[in-house]
């Protein structure tokens, strides 16, 4: 029982860290400044990790690669505590599967943040477009938003892109799970 706790505990914060900085790795690509509240809790919080990474992971394109890897690392190191938890020894085997769902849980919580982001852009457009963390969260919502809105034109003045967003993004998480369900058994071997 006391595993389990310690599992949770582990996966929450490391779900947590791990959004934090998939953030952080937005807000660089898109070039949004970490001049508020947000932005300071963001970089404060993943320093730590990102700036000695830095050193060994250039950027690359206008990308925060450091972020992205850091991120990667957090989830490939708690798959392997929760595997040693499990009791699963240490093997050539347990350290590429770390790695390869370490990779999946990246891109399914990639997914899970954009879905965030934008419904939270879409309820922030509704109810209070001029809060001060608006231009963020649209900031980061809008690229993703943008070739939809090209297709769809806004219906009575409503904008169905978000709508059509959230499908896709739901298909790719079912994509996601599949090709993680039949890549998993392959790196178990």
């Amino acid at each position: 029982m006391l595993a389990n706790i310690f599992a949770l505990i582990l996966s929450a914060v490391s779900g947590l860290l791990t959004i934090v900085l998939l953030v952080r790795f937005f807000m660089q690509w898109q070039r949004l400044p970490f001049r508020n509240q947000l932005g300071q809790f963001i970089a404060a919080t993943t320093n730590w990790i990102v700036l000695p990474l830095r050193r060994v992971i250039p950027g690359f394109g206008g990308l925060d690669l450091a972020s992205l890897a850091a991120a990667w690392l957090v989830q490939a190191l708690t798959i392997g505590i929760e595997y040693s938890l499990r009791g699963a020894g240490v093997s050539a085997g347990l350290l590429i599967a770390m790695f390869g769902v370490g990779f999946f849980e990246v891109l399914r919580m990639m997914v899970y943040l954009l879905i965030g982001v934008v419904i939270v852009s879409a309820v922030l457009s509704w109810i209070n477009p001029h809060a001060p963390i608006a231009p963020l969260i649209h900031g980061l919502a809008d690229p993703f938003l943008r070739p939809f809105r090209r297709v769809i034109p806004p219906i009575a003045g409503v904008d169905l892109s978000p709508l059509v967003l959230l499908l896709v993004l739901q298909v790719v998480l079912m994509v996601i799970g599949s090709v993680q369900a039949g890549v998993l058994p392959a790196l178990l071997r």
